[in-house]
């Protein structure tokens, strides 16, 4: 071909994506077309079927100075930021309808152009929804009438997650508020449901929240590609966290470290709160999250830290020597995790369970269980555990949160299913705790560990430690 033709014809193939950008630019999402919302609708009214309704309900706007996020099943479905925004998915007519409130002036002139009921045509444009309407609408009723036909109506019935949030944490956080004897509100999704009903006495309520777990278990190659891009910051915020550690400093420098990394690379906000645990103590609580101890010469590190990259986030940890030398007991245990971490990356692949994976690596483990020498039995004890149980090897998915949503293990791992490679060993005896953390995505032919060149030979992260990394101390004013 020519090459007046073949750039003629490149301009042609990126001249819709390059005006939905600009279109975009400052006010919505660019790293999804409305084909692929599109392409999620159609597979939630084949779920719900033709005489069904689902409604999803956006974020509330954020208390204080905090910075806005949607909640994931809701940008999930649409890319809009909007707070107090709905989407209803209607499957009598398979059409699509957003409701936005109305154009806030004295918000805007405060915090700048939020997409609004009264951007329906632009809204319409970049979501490629049927029709944009006023919330306020919504009073009147958005179902139609109810009053003669049996109307099926799917909301999701779990806590939708914001910034920093997955499911679980989420539910856990409702049960303390119920309980509360001064408080017990019902979660917002659950005053939306009982609003529902008294609104709609006829309409039976059902939870779409299985249908979008199932869609959300399988990531498109868009997605793969912002998680990819989370990994690689995290894997890189590492880095500069290993390179800069030394005796005297203080967890949260090695925590500012990585957000520099983060913020610089364009991550304003985190996956989750960052681990960074210095010493036995803190590294045994597994979710420790104070960050405010002084690395000591003989500690160890455990860092577990991902940002929150356009939605998408990560999960990847290591561990590393404050002094940059792993000491005997530290290298025998440590290295067993990676020897055990490395037998069950080589034969992850689609069209097995995790299971059968296990079973596969538990053969390969036992000569190297025989031949090696360890210092205490209640390390070979946990040695022989992680490899009988797993020690969550095969842990949760990953996506939109650290801890997402829909399943992988019920079945042979798909390519495109998403999760984090998370062998643990415990040694309680001694309150020792120590893992490795990798998130990869299941590929047609194998895998791809999105942070494969995060060092993980202890040998690599003793070498690492020697360079220096970009914490630079200012001297306090006496």
């Amino acid at each position: 071909m020519p090459h007046r033709h073949y750039w003629i014809l490149l301009v042609l193939l990126l001249a819709p994506a390059l005006m939905f950008a600009q279109e975009a630019e400052g006010i919505y999402q660019t790293d999804f077309p409305p084909d692929e919302f599109k392409a999620r609708w159609e597979k939630i009214f084949n779920a719900i079927g033709d005489n069904a309704v689902a409604v999803v309900q956006g974020a509330p706007q954020v208390r204080g100075f905090a910075l806005p996020r949607q909640y994931n099943e809701f940008y999930y479905l649409c890319g809009i930021e909007t707070p107090f925004a709905y989407i209803k998915l209607d499957g009598r007519n398979r059409k699509v309808t957003l409701y936005l409130p109305p154009r806030n002036p004295r918000l805007e002139r405060s915090e700048g152009k939020v997409l609004s009921a009264d951007d329906a045509e632009l809204v319409k444009r970049l979501t490629g929804v049927d029709e944009v309407l006023s919330n306020e609408l919504t009073k009147g009723g958005w179902l139609g009438d109810t009053s003669r036909t049996r109307l099926t109506l799917y909301v999701p019935h779990q806590p939708g997650e914001g910034y920093a949030e997955s499911r679980g944490e989420n539910v856990q956080a409702n049960v303390g508020i119920a309980t509360d004897y001064w408080d017990g509100r019902l979660p917002r999704e659950g005053q939306f449901i009982q609003l529902l009903r008294t609104r709609h006495p006829r309409v039976e309520i059902r939870d779409l929240t299985p249908i979008l777990d199932e869609l959300r278990a399988v990531k498109s190659t868009r997605e793969i590609a912002l998680i990819r891009r989370a990994s690689e910051l995290s894997g890189h915020a590492i880095v500069e966290a290993i390179k800069s550690a030394e005796a005297g400093m203080y967890e949260y420098e090695l925590e500012a470290a990585a957000r520099y990394v983060y913020t610089v690379n364009g991550s304003r906000m985190d996956g989750y709160r960052a681990i960074i645990a210095a010493g036995t103590d803190n590294i045994w609580n597994a979710h420790y999250f104070r960050n405010n101890s002084l690395l000591k010469d003989g500690d160890l590190v455990l860092m577990d830290y991902a940002p929150d990259y356009r939605y998408y986030t990560s999960d990847v940890a290591r561990m590393f020597p404050v002094n940059g030398k792993f000491s005997p007991v530290q290298k025998e245990i440590l290295g067993f995790v990676l020897a055990y971490r490395n037998e069950i990356m080589k034969r992850i692949r689609p069209g097995v369970t995790a299971q059968q994976i296990m079973d596969e690596a538990k053969v390969a483990m036992e000569p190297i269980l025989k031949r090696t020498k360890f210092f205490k039995p209640a390390y070979e004890k946990a040695a022989r555990t992680l490899v009988e149980r797993g020690g969550g090897v095969f842990s949760h998915p990953v996506g939109m949160a650290v801890h997402d949503d829909g399943g992988y293990r019920q079945g042979p791992l798909k390519p495109e299913h998403v999760f984090s490679v998370d062998p643990q060993l415990w040694v309680p005896e001694e309150n020792l705790y120590y893992r490795y953390e990798d998130v990869i995505v299941i590929t047609e032919t194998g895998y791809e560990n999105f942070t494969d060149f995060l060092p993980s030979e202890l040998t690599d992260i003793e070498k690492l430690m020697r360079e220096d990394g970009i914490v630079q101390k200012v001297p306090r004013v006496k």
